[in-house]
């Protein structure tokens, strides 16, 4: 496994994290919780050291498997990565409540959902524009000194709602979304990178379509995230996809046929400004191949021709 130095929270985390909004198991494809928890004990049997989760991932469900795989010794090996104040639905924004006493009411029911003490990495889920930032970090910034939380973190703000919150407390990471096939806030890893706001990306498999699973459109329920979070699955996007995975074919074929998603994760954790890249597992045998990736690395003359593909296809920085 390889890891980074986090700069603002000063600690070493390995460059990819377990995700587990999958196995929440609302609305995003099938899973079984025995296989769940070996998946996260078997990446961090591989070095992975940051597990992240979210109360809205399953209504709870997911934190709860997370503390259940974090039994048996396996929370001293780790830090936790969770999050506050989405409500019952990820886009709609009038349900969001950073308020203090939500801070307050959720941090408890995690704990108890992750049967921890305190939580290392704690994220504004959502911006909450009803409630004053400096009302929500007031909160963080209490727990912070009480031992409860570690670092605070914001995920899918903006430049400007970032430095906003800077001016009420110090924000070590955030979480943005970022993958080969999605690198639209990319300018902001950046910008966070060179102000020690180190950045978990999310959707680091393009919701598993750089897995190389799908060669055609999938028939995932109507209620699907996959169809709704992202667009990876829709046209004309979709399309275009299926064009890149035929050059990441040949990367793989050059490195031992390996799976794909290897290729994936090293494009995106060879870049310096990708503090870790979350990425979801569902049983131990994706969590080892993942891991595996780690064992070589793409030369520069690869990560070129990929990146001109992503030129070509519309799909890279310049493109978004």
């Amino acid at each position: 496994m390889r890891y980074r130095h986090l700069q603002n929270a000063d600690v070493d985390v390995s460059v990819i994290a377990v995700g587990t909004w999958a196995i929440g198991g609302a609305n995003y494809g099938p899973v079984n919780r025995e296989d769940s928890i070996q998946a996260i004990r078997a990446m961090i049997d591989n070095g992975v050291n940051l597990v992240d989760t979210a109360p809205v991932y399953g209504n709870g469900y997911s934190e709860q498997l997370v503390g259940e795989a974090l039994q048996d010794g396996y929370r001293e090996k780790v830090m936790i990565s969770t999050k506050f104040g989405v409500g019952g639905n990820y886009l709609n924004p009038a349900a969001r409540d950073a308020s203090f006493k939500g801070v307050m009411r959720e941090v408890a029911s995690s704990l108890k959902n992750l049967k921890t003490d305190h939580i290392d990495f704690y994220f504004v889920h959502w911006p909450d524009v009803n409630t004053p930032i400096a009302e929500t970090m007031s909160a963080l910034n209490l727990l912070k000194q009480m031992g409860v939380i570690r670092h605070i973190g914001v995920s899918n703000f903006s430049k400007e709602q970032i430095e906003e919150a800077m001016k009420y407390a110090q924000i070590d990471v955030q979480q943005p979304p970022f993958s080969m096939v999605n690198q639209r806030d990319i300018d902001l890893i950046r910008w966070g990178y060179e102000k020690g706001i180190d950045s978990f990306t999310y959707g680091s498999l393009g919701a598993g379509i750089l897995t190389g699973r799908y060669r055609s459109t999938p028939d995932f329920p109507p209620d699907d995230l996959r169809w709704h979070f992202y667009d990876f699955f829709n046209e004309p996007k979709f399309s275009k996809i299926m064009e890149l995975l035929k050059v990441m074919d040949q990367v793989a074929a050059k490195h031992g046929n390996v799976p794909i998603a290897q290729v994936a994760l090293n494009w995106s954790t060879q870049k310096d400004y990708v503090g870790t890249a979350l990425v979801g597992v569902v049983n131990a045998q994706q969590a080892n191949e993942n891991c595996a990736a780690f064992g070589w690395e793409l030369t520069q003359e690869e990560m070129d021709m990929l990146d001109q593909e992503m030129m070509r296809l519309g799909l890279s920085e310049t493109n978004v």
